[in-house]
């Protein structure tokens, strides 16, 4: 029996990106296929959240989310670039948001012909990994490649529809908060969510309990 689960990432939430690769390997290793549904990051659902987080948020994450890395041995580097553009003294968002759009359609496209996990895990790697300009290039189109997927095709999918590929990604959100949860990464597995890079092992238990094998 191969049970199902989806996974809701954002390509800007570095904690998204130190969850997928686990659950890449859980999908490959167990009877299991997980869908990705990818939502736009908080700085462009709500732009002023980050201004309203305490003092040591900022120093807190950055320290957490390295020491999880290095705890699972995850390459992990600062953007370059943010997938958001943002002013870095007032913190403020622009309006015009070309990286993170393109990379979420197409984490959108890759997600349709079932092959998103694998595209959001090869493009993390990209953008949290340490390429410079990866953004720029064929950095991406090699990452669908990897993926499994036509780079052409998906590029046309995201060139061609974008108000389609953004409404199913609205739906993704919309399905997010439904399930009981509103960040990412959560994984919503028969209706429960589990949400954080350290609910990994926690999800794979239940799923265990209903019934899950390895290949």
């Amino acid at each position: 029996m191969t049970l199902t689960a989806d996974l809701y990432f954002s390509f800007r939430s570095p904690y998204s990106y130190l969850s997928v690769g686990r659950y890449r390997a859980m999908s490959e290793n167990f009877n299991l296929t997980l869908a990705l549904r990818p939502v736009y990051p908080l700085a462009i659902r709500q732009p002023d959240f980050f201004e309203k987080n305490h003092s040591n948020w900022l120093s807190y994450t950055i320290r957490d989310m390295m020491r999880v890395a290095q705890f699972h041995d995850i390459p992990f580097g600062a953007p370059r670039p943010d997938p958001i553009v943002q002013n870095p003294a007032t913190r403020e968002i622009a309006a015009e948001q070309p990286y993170i759009r393109r990379v979420t359609r197409m984490g959108q496209a890759a997600a349709r012909k079932g092959r998103g996990i694998a595209f959001a895990h090869e493009a993390g790697q990209l953008i949290w990994g340490g390429q410079p300009d990866w953004h720029e290039g064929d950095h991406l189109a090699r990452a669908l490649e990897r993926a499994g997927l036509d780079a052409g095709e998906i590029e046309a999918e995201v060139n061609d529809q974008p108000e389609a590929l953004d409404a199913e990604i609205a739906a993704n959100q919309d399905a997010l908060e439904k399930s009981g949860h509103w960040g990412v990464p959560t994984l919503v597995f028969e209706g429960e969510p589990f949400f954080g890079q350290d609910r990994i092992e926690m999800a794979q238990w239940r799923m265990e309990q209903r019934g899950l094998t390895r290949r």
